[in-house]
């Protein structure tokens, strides 16, 4: 049985640290704030960067250098006899193809696989679980890509962000519909479907953002789920950027409330997703998992 090193980035929202406790390898995202590149969970911290980011740094996301990457799989190729790399989604990033093409050189080719799992955040995070479990099980890491790309669609995110701000800055809202936005107390809930990320509805008021997401997961559980469902094999997840830590608490216990037979995983949204939604951001979601019980609280 071949030794599988489980590398993902921390967009799934495990920090470096914390994959070590789970015998994960994280790579560290980078983000760019006043043209200094900072990797996050490694020297700067979800504090600083919603700090800075308030007092209006200029921020920005990049992928990781193919340096970075390599050097990576150098090193786990050391003492793995194979690296499965699961970068966030191909369509949200051009991580994972710079990844696919450079697990083609001959010194990665057979050795590194790169999983196209088109996730991102909780959901992301759970193929890593997945991926732990089914190397437990004596699965290659060819066998891992495999299963994990034939699921990759087996999963939805809901997002709501508290202000217009940050979609303006990057471009994806214009100037004038965030003006409208803002005194009108829209708030736009988006939705990921694989590889996409687009607009779902729009709500005035976090809270009805999240009434909003709350029915559009359980539509998604009672449709194009609900063999999933029957199967147990269904998880609901949530992550935030920057929130008071009790209206974080209330949101976690309205979705043991509304979904008391699926078990609730949490991580923070990253911060390279932060980049683009601000402080307050809530998400959701429903993911097919092969670890039921393992989670994070």
């Amino acid at each position: 049985m071949p030794k599988i090193a489980i590398m993902t980035d921390s967009n799934c929202g495990i920090m470096p640290n914390e994959g070590k406790k789970l015998g994960v390898h994280v790579l560290p995202m980078p983000v760019i704030i006043d043209g200094q590149t900072y990797y996050e969970g490694v020297d700067i911290s979800p504090d600083e960067f919603f700090q800075r980011q308030a007092s209006g740094a200029d921020i920005t996301t990049s992928q990781p250098s193919p340096g970075d990457v390599t050097a990576m799989w150098k090193e786990l190729l050391r003492t793995y006899d194979e690296v499965l790399f699961i970068p966030m989604s191909s369509g949200l990033s051009n991580t994972c193809q710079t990844a696919l093409m450079l697990s083609g050189y001959d010194e990665f080719s057979g050795r590194v696989f790169v999983a196209d799992n088109k996730r991102i955040s909780v959901t992301q995070a759970q193929s890593v679980l997945d991926a732990v479990s089914l190397a437990d099980e004596g699965r290659s890491a060819a066998q891992i890509k495999e299963i994990l790309e034939a699921e990759a669609l087996d999963a939805s995110i809901y997002i709501a962000v508290d202000t217009l701000e940050y979609l303006k800055k990057g471009g994806r809202i214009t100037a004038a519909a965030a003006a409208i936005g803002t005194v009108l107390k829209l708030k736009p809930v988006l939705t990921i479907q694989g590889d996409k990320l687009d607009s779902y509805a729009k709500t005035r008021g976090l809270k009805a953002a999240f009434r909003t997401m709350l029915g559009a997961v359980k539509d998604d559980i009672s449709s194009r789920f609900s063999h999933l469902k029957e199967e147990g094999s269904l998880k609901v997840g949530i992550a935030n950027t920057l929130m008071d830590p009790e209206k974080l608490e209330l949101y976690k216990e309205e979705m043991k409330r509304n979904f008391p037979d699926l078990d609730l995983f949490y991580l923070p949204l990253t911060m390279s997703i932060g980049t683009h939604t601000g402080p307050g951001a809530l998400g959701i979601g429903v993911v097919r998992c092969h670890s039921p019980k393992d989670s994070f609280s």
